[in-house]
């Protein structure tokens, strides 16, 4: 009687024994770092972004000057440069130059390009961060989810090994027998898919790591929820100070702004200033020396209107500034619809997270223990034990299940205002 005391004693004490949390070899801000760091979308953006602030020189310095040769009123019948007076060798040197203010209003258009594409960075570390998160979140729970389905397991064994005992001195029936092996197929069922997604989690995670889909990555169990306090009204600030995505709006508008006032100077004249210089010989026939004759010359191009090109282009930036402005508003909308959406998935979680935690997970390990101690003594069925022990696996499966929603959710918040949540 001692020893199948002792016997079942044991079996509860495994049932109950919590695994020891892994060492983490590889913290999640390691992760992440590495992430951005071999990102190939990150460098493709960072060449935009270099090719960007090399236009800038492109396009608002001066264009080359121009240098003609020529020969001015050459005979044709003796091609000499000493027959006629008015023959000459020309050399002349031009440049064009926009109206004074027009290059800088050009370079003030390009450079925003480049701030553009450096918050495009931004928001896209965002998404590799939120990416690894997710992925990282995902990989642990599918761990954590083998490990109690495991854990699950040998507790069945166990108890089947009990019921075999019982069986073989007729104090339990082959039903129960049946029933235990049935329960011990469909576990190991659960493990082989817990199985598949953990290998499935690892490769997604490993594949925005660049490196082998089988490469090896060591992750902490979900803690508890810290409860972080957060309100609608903070993330929309937050998000407007933070989130990258909306600062690129921003700075779309301000470029059409600055697309205006370059647009303006259509209205004024572009000048081309230009010398040129004459060397003439003396002619044969009289013995005349010629001088030699410079010109100064200065065009301008008349900025006529022709079919309102010019008028158009102001018209198109104020449009632009107004669809920005628009697509900045409805930005807000969506990201405050996911603001509330989140808030309310967050808040659900955390009361779940503490009604399972605190109430259904202790209060299923107390029934099993109820149901194993009385099925012990024969004042209850086996199929009671047998839900008691399922139960305890559901309940905490789902604990586990709630913490990885609850981190998702609040990585997801976090990629949303473009900041990190928690201290």
């Amino acid at each position: 009687m001692k020893s199948k005391l002792f016997f079942f004693l044991l079996i509860i004490y495994a049932m109950f024994s919590n695994y020891s949390a892994q060492e983490n070899n590889e913290t999640l801000q390691t992760l992440i770092q590495k992430a951005v760091e071999v990102s190939p979308k990150l460098k493709m953006l960072e060449a935009k972004k270099n090719a960007s602030e090399a236009r800038v020189s492109v396009n608002s310095n001066l264009p080359d000057p121009t240098l003609t040769l020529g020969l001015m009123n050459l005979p044709t019948n003796s091609f000499s440069f000493t027959q006629e007076p008015m023959t000459g060798k020309m050399i002349g040197l031009s440049q064009a130059v926009p109206y004074p203010g027009k290059l800088g209003a050009a370079e003030n258009v390009l450079n925003k390009d480049a701030e553009i594409t450096q918050e495009e960075i931004d928001d896209a570390k965002n998404e590799i961060i939120n990416n690894i998160k997710q992925a990282y979140y995902d990989l642990s729970f599918a761990r954590s989810a083998l490990g109690i389905a495991e854990k699950s397991k040998s507790n069945l064994e166990r108890i089947s090994a009990v019921v075999r005992t019982k069986y073989t001195v007729s104090e339990a029936s082959q039903q129960n027998l049946i029933q235990a092996d049935v329960e011990l197929t469909k576990i190991k069922d659960k493990i082989a898919e817990l199985k598949g997604k953990v290998s499935s989690s690892l490769s997604t995670l490993n594949s925005y790591l660049l490196q082998n889909r089988e490469t090896q990555i060591e992750t902490e169990n979900l803690s508890a929820i810290n409860s972080v306090v957060l309100n609608i009204n903070e993330l929309n600030k937050t998000a407007k100070q933070n989130r990258p995505f909306l600062k690129g709006i921003e700075l779309e508008k301000n470029k059409s702004e600055l697309m205006e006032n370059l647009a303006d100077y259509e209205y004024y004249p572009n000048f081309n200033f230009s010398v040129q210089y004459s060397q003439r010989d003396k002619i044969t026939a009289t013995n005349t020396p010629l001088n030699d004759f410079v010109s100064f010359v200065v065009g301008l191009n008349l900025p006529i209107n022709y079919g309102g090109k010019k008028s158009a282009k102001v018209q198109e930036s104020r449009i632009m500034q107004k669809m920005y402005a628009n697509q900045y508003d409805a930005a807000l909308q969506v990201l405050n619809k996911n603001f509330g959406e989140a808030l309310s998935k967050i808040d659900e979680l955390k009361e779940r997270e503490k009604l399972n935690s605190e109430g259904l997970f202790p209060q299923a390990q107390q029934s099993l223990k109820s149901a194993m101690a009385n099925y012990q003594v024969g004042k209850t069925d086996f199929i009671n034990v047998l839900d008691a022990q399922n139960k305890v696996y559901e309940t905490e499966t789902n604990l586990y299940k709630i913490r990885m929603q609850y981190y998702k959710q609040l990585a997801q918040l976090e990629f949303l205002v473009g900041k990190s949540l928690t201290k």
